[in-house]
């Protein structure tokens, strides 16, 4: 695992926790910023696991 794939996971994880907050409190604000946080954290996790097939390939080239 990469960094991305790692801090895409923990953002995901924050905004699931962020959108249940703003349900249990009724804030429909704190749950869209909560689905926004989710969607960065899918967005930064595709691409670091995108990185890291990248990176399997080149090596995988290599021997």
């Amino acid at each position: 695992m990469n960094k991305d794939q790692v801090k895409g996971k923990a953002k995901e994880i924050g905004g699931k926790i962020q959108e249940e907050a703003g349900k249990l409190v009724g804030s429909s604000e704190q749950q869209a910023k909560g689905l926004n946080k989710q969607a960065e954290g899918k967005i930064q996790k595709g691409y670091g696991d995108a990185k890291d097939a990248v990176e399997d390939v080149v090596k995988g080239n290599r021997n």
